[in-house]
């Protein structure tokens, strides 16, 4: 596939527990980005639905292939022509209790091309806070990379973002996508130097779009959208509330950076 230059886009959100509401909020960022030119967008991490309980996620999952989120997902794509990514959607897992967090790819066609299944599961406890993804999330175990005319994604999921050796994976690649629902405690600590870190080594972009405020649940999100370029430049950011950020992806940087430094062509491991 030939690889052209483009704008790609992350929609940041503050996502409640009704569906339609969120939707209805991303259709109108997406709609923003694509106005400001956005050829591929980003969605978040749980875009359709953060609710009280982890079980409200549970609840919304579908079946991979169909439901309401994945109709809109698909229609969104065809209807402005761009590539959109799903950030994470609660899709059916082999248990009945538990829920894949997947990320899904669609074409300007919206057929999805791609699942990625969120493979690193989430556990934190400090003082007061503490969480366990593998409490409800049934995870994934294979790292999935899609080609588009921009080059080759690399698809990951939040947590994900501590694993370099996910990546490594798949390299090399062109674009890293992070939708992400971070909370603010470890965003705050480490969010932003993992994912400059992450671009440099993999000397690609990064685009990574985040949940970013106050949940109706209580929950503070880290945000911190950003577009970040193979040499760990920040080119656009958001920090908290919803929105787009937004900027060029050039092939003529990725060359340039990957010319002068052939880290990747040094590379034994």
């Amino acid at each position: 596939m030939s690889r052209e230059n483009g704008r790609i886009a992350a929609v940041q959100m503050i996502s409640g527990p009704r569906v339609a509401d969120n939707l209805a909020t991303a259709c109108r960022l997406v709609a923003e980005a694509v106005a400001q030119g956005a050829q591929l967008v980003a969605l978040p991490e749980y875009f359709p639905v953060i609710g009280a309980a982890d079980a409200d996620r549970v609840r919304a999952r579908e079946d991979f292939g169909h439901g309401p989120v994945q109709d809109w997902l698909a229609d969104t794509a065809c209807r402005h022509g761009i590539w959109l990514f799903a950030g994470s959607i609660p899709l059916t897992a082999s248990v009945p209790d538990k829920m894949r967090n997947a990320s899904l790819a669609y074409d300007p066609a919206g057929q999805c091309v791609a699942r990625y299944d969120k493979i690193h599961l989430f556990g934190f406890r400090k003082g007061d806070e503490h969480y366990d993804e593998a409490s409800f999330i049934e995870p994934g175990e294979t790292p999935v990379a899609v080609d588009t005319p921009f080059g080759r994604v690399a698809l990951s999921i939040c947590y994900d973002l501590r694993f370099p050796e996910l990546y490594r994976r798949l390299a090399p690649v062109d674009l890293i996508l992070m939708p992400a629902a971070f909370t603010d405690t470890t965003g705050r600590a480490h969010w932003e130097i993992l994912l400059r870190a992450r671009a440099i080594e993999n000397q690609c972009y990064v685009l990574a779009v985040g949940q970013g405020g106050r949940h109706e649940n209580g929950r503070l999100t880290h945000g911190n959208s950003m577009i970040v370029d193979p040499w760990g430049e920040i080119l656009d950011r958001k920090l908290k509330g919803p929105g787009v950020v937004i900027a060029d992806f050039d092939h003529g940087r990725l060359a340039e950076v990957r010319a002068s430094l052939p880290a990747l062509a040094h590379r034994r491991l």
